[in-house]
């Protein structure tokens, strides 16, 4: 039986949650970290639409989807319950009008007409909403972490750093201890360690002759 495979690139958020899930299912895949202005090819052709993560199971299903790669692989083994602590209204908050102010916010060149401090204004509406909740649990479903957290928390991560300074003026205090909890953890450490860029092993090794051709013209 073939291994199973993951396409994705460190600092996606949504790469970020499927690896976090199979990390913790203990799930075993070959990691292929792309770099997204050169696609391989192999990736493209199990997945035109060219977007990470990419998860290819050990029985050639190809899953395109961040969620539904997080669901197969904690179906498959999950130690700690986060299927039973998901809330799908959260996710599409999430998902849908979080993400779209999110993008406007921080990415505002990208898009024409649009006033990113309004956008930000949206965002943190949601995410009060957030604070609110957590108020009552350390977490979004309760005690212990669950799906939920961390398929929204690399989405909040991403919206905290690109202003700390006023993330942390924003007076969300709940909202703020439990994205650091998530930040600190041994498993959001695990899923950002560094891999070098994937190459096909033709490509490895046409680039080592060229190298080597290189190296002989230079003595």
């Amino acid at each position: 039986m073939a291994e199973a495979i993951l396409y994705s690139f460190r600092r996606c958020p949504y790469a970020m949650r499927a690896r976090m899930a199979l990390h913790v299912s203990g799930l075993a895949y070959e990691h292929r970290e792309v770099v997204l202005r050169e696609k391989p090819a192999a990736m493209l052709e199990v997945s035109p639409k060219g977007t990470v993560p990419v998860f290819v199971t050990d029985e050639g299903e190809v899953l395109e989807e961040s969620l539904d790669i997080m669901r197969h692989s904690l179906s498959q083994n999950d130690p700690e319950g986060w299927l039973g602590r998901d809330d799908q209204a959260l996710l599409a908050a999430n998902d849908g009008p979080f993400k779209h102010h999110l993008d406007r916010y921080k990415y505002a060149t990208r898009y024409e007409d649009v006033d990113p401090e309004q956008h930000r204004a949206s965002a943190v509406e949601i995410l009060a909403e957030l604070d609110r909740r957590l108020a009552v649990s350390p977490y979004l479903c309760g005690d212990d972490r669950g799906f939920a957290d961390i398929a929204i928390f690399p989405f909040v991560r991403q919206f905290a750093n690109h202003d700390r300074e006023r993330f942390e003026g924003d007076g969300m205090p709940n909202l703020q201890a439990w994205l650091e909890v998530l930040v600190s953890s041994g498993l959001f450490a695990a899923i950002m360690e560094k891999h070098p860029k994937w190459e096909f092993p033709a490509q490895r090794k046409a680039l080592s002759s060229r190298m080597r051709r290189q190296a002989r013209k230079s003595t």
